[in-house]
C-alpha cells in the first residue's frame, strides 16, 4: 500500500470529520497515490479535501486546484449536456434516434429511441469497425460510419448491457446532430464555463500543467488480485473478468475498441495531445470543486449561484431508475440507468433509489442525491483494479453514517 506522500489538507464541517478520517485512511491502507474529494450537503460544501501526490516521478503535491482524469465520470457530463438540449426543446427521450440522426437508422436501429441508447438497452455494446486514437481526434466521419453501419448485438430494448465506449460515439454524434457543435464544446462553454466548474471535456492546454499523472492498477496487483479472480473467483470481478477476455461477449465488445485506449493503452490516457480530443465516455479531466460543483447545480434544481442550466422538472425523471436488470449483460451485476447516469444497487454508493451518478474506471465518483441534498465528487489518479473501488465506497459510507448520526 502507498504511504502519505504528503498530507491531507483541507476543510471539513462539525458532523463530518470521520470522511476526513476515511479520506486519510485511504491513503494508509488502500493504495491511494493523489486524490480530492468535495462534498456539498443541502447547499454549502462540507467536504473539501486533497492529499498525496500527482506524479509519482517529480513527488509534485496534490493541490486543491489539481486536475485529473476521470474516466466514465465523463458519462455523467456528456448526460447533463443532453439534458440541456431537451430543457430547450431539441431533444426528446423518446424519440427515435435517426430523427435526428438519419444515417443511424441502418442495419435494424430504425426505432431506437434516445432513451433506449442512453439507458443502455440498445444492443449497441461495441463497435465492429476498428478504430483509433487518430479517427476520433481527425476522422469524425470515419467514427459516425462505424456508428451507422453497425448492427445490434441483441434485439434492441430486451436487454441491458452497460455500452463502456460506444455510449460515447453515439452519445457524441447524437449531440453534435442536433445542436451543430461538439458535446465538448457546448460542455465547456455552457455548464463547466458557465459555473466556473474546473472539468473539461478537450483539455485546454495551458492548463496541461495542472494535470496529474494517471497509474494503472500495480503489476503486483494484477498478478496476486486480478489473475486469481479471472481463474476461480466466483464473485462480481472474476465474472467481469471471465467475460471480458472471452472472445465475442457482451463485456468483451464493450471494451475492445479502439484497443489503443484499453486495458493495454491505458499510459495513452497521459498524452496531451489524447486530453485536448473530445472522447465523450472517457476522458474528461476535473477537479474534485468542479465535478462536485456541477452536480450541485443538479441536486438545485438545475441553478446555481445565479446560473440556470436547466428547469427542475428536466431532471425530476432522472431520480427514478428509468433502466434496471438484475444482471446488467457487460457488468454482471444489478444495475440500471436513467438518461445516461448511472442507478446503483443501495448498497454501493447512495441507500437512497433517488440518487443519479456516474463511476470511473479506477475510482473516480461524481454523484447526486437529491433526497439526501448530497453533492459530491472523488477524484483520484491511482487505479484500482475493483469494478466498485474500495475508496470511493468507504468514503459513501462514511458520509452517509455521518448524515445518520446528523439526523
Amino acid at each position: 500500500m502507498s504511504p502519505i506522500h504528503n498530507p491531507v489538507h483541507g476543510t471539513v464541517s462539525p458532523g463530518f470529520e470521520p470522511v476526513r478520517a476515511t479520506f486519510e485512511e485511504n491513503f494508509k491502507r488502500r493504495g491511494e497515490l493523489g486524490a480530492g474529494l468535495c462534498i456539498w450537503h443541502r447547499g454549502a460544501i462540507v467536504v473539501d479535501l486533497w492529499g498525496g501526490i500527482t506524479d509519482r516521478k517529480s513527488k509534485a503535491a496534490w493541490t486543491e486546484d489539481t486536475l485529473t482524469l476521470i474516466f466514465s465520470s465523463t458519462k455523467g457530463m456528456v448526460a447533463t449536456a443532453l439534458l440541456m438540449l431537451a430543457d430547450r426543446g431539441l431533444l426528446d427521450y423518446d424519440a427515435p434516434v435517426a430523427q435526428y440522426w438519419p444515417e443511424f437508422a441502418q442495419n435494424g436501429k430504425a426505432d431506437i429511441t434516445v432513451r433506449m441508447l442512453l439507458n443502455h438497452r440498445a444492443g449497441l455494446v461495441g463497435l465492429d469497425d476498428p478504430l483509433t486514437i487518430a479517427d476520433f481526434a481527425d476522422r469524425p466521419e470515419k467514427v459516425a460510419a462505424a456508428c451507422e453501419s453497425q448492427a445490434p448485438h441483441w434485439e434492441p430494448n430486451t436487454a441491458q448491457g452497460y455500452h463502456g465506449v460506444s455510449y460515447g460515439p453515439y452519445a457524441g454524434e447524437l449531440f453534435r446532430r442536433i445542436a451543430g457543435e461538439s458535446v465538448g464544446t457546448f460542455f465547456n462553454r455552457e455548464i463547466s464555463g458557465a459555473l466556473g466548474a474546473d472539468v473539461w471535456l478537450g483539455l485546454p492546454p495551458e492548463l496541461e500543467p495542472r494535470v496529474a499523472t494517471n497509474y494503472p492498477a500495480t503489476l503486483k496487483e494484477k498478478i496476486f488480485k486480478v489473475l486469481p479472480k479471472l481463474i476461480g473467483h466466483r464473485g462480481l470481478e472474476g465474472r467481469v473478468y471471465r467475460q471480458v477476455v472471452r472472445r465475442g461477449s457482451p463485456a468483451q465488445r464493450a471494451f475492445a475498441n479502439p484497443a489503443e485506449l484499453g486495458a493495454r493503452g491505458l499510459g495513452n490516457y497521459n498524452r496531451s495531445d489524447v486530453r485536448r480530443i473530445e472522447l465523450p465516455w472517457c476522458n474528461a479531466i476535473g477537479s474534485a470543486r468542479g465535478l462536485a460543483r456541477i452536480y450541485q447545480t443538479l441536486v438545485a434544481g438545475g441553478t446555481l449561484d445565479g446560473v440556470r442550466l436547466m428547469a427542475p422538472e428536466t431532471i425530476t425523471p432522472v431520480h427514478q431508475r428509468q433502466s434496471w436488470v438484475e444482471m446488467d449483460q457487460v457488468l454482471r451485476k444489478p444495475m440500471g440507468f436513467s438518461q445516461g447516469f448511472v442507478k446503483e444497487e443501495t448498497r454501493m454508493f447512495s441507500p437512497n433509489t433517488e440518487a443519479f451518478m456516474h463511476p470511473g474506471a479506477g475510482g473516480s465518483l461524481g454523484m447526486a442525491d437529491p433526497k439526501a441534498g448530497i453533492a459530491m465528487a472523488y477524484v483520484m489518479n491511482q487505479m484500482g483494479h475493483h469494478v466498485r473501488s474500495p475508496r470511493a465506497l468507504a468514503l459513501c459510507h462514511s458520509l452517509y453514517d455521518c448524515l445518520d448520526r446528523l439526523n
